[in-house]
């Protein structure tokens, strides 16, 4: 299998991605989200993963304070194409495009399963952090 292209703000469409979410997170596609429309909003950038048939297998959204920090949003790659270095890769883009602006930290939130994936094999550090619901 051919390794997927890795494209910074690249255009999506809002289904493709709804569809990729849903079966990243195993549930419906909300299809009342355009993340089109949202990522061009709110992100700073974010980056794709396609398969040489042009199919949507990955995606990382970064979101900024305007200043010195970015945050990875929805960090997704297809089950079916998971463990082939493919979230390690556009995590890479990521910080590579970050270096030639003023971004001084890339931040993650996520779950203890996912520790190996996001400590070992994408180089961030452990850092306490806070959650809290709105209720």
């Amino acid at each position: 299998m051919t390794a997927p292209a890795i494209a910074w703000r690249k255009p999506f469409s809002a289904e493709e991605a709804g569809h990729l979410h849903a079966q990243a997170f195993g549930r419906a596609t909300v299809a009342d989200i355009d993340w089109w429309a949202a990522a061009e909003r709110y992100s700073l950038g974010w980056v794709t993963a396609r398969t040489a048939a042009g199919g949507l297998v990955g995606f990382c959204n970064v979101l900024t304070d305007g200043h010195t920090h970015a945050w990875l949003q929805d960090v997704v790659v297809d089950p079916a194409h998971q463990r082939m270095g493919i979230g390690q890769a556009m995590i890479e883009r990521v910080a590579s495009d970050l270096e030639a602006t003023e971004i001084e930290w890339l931040h993650v939130d996520f779950d203890d399963e996912h520790h190996g994936f996001y400590i070992d094999a994408c180089g961030f550090r452990p850092a306490a952090a806070g959650l809290r619901p709105i209720d």
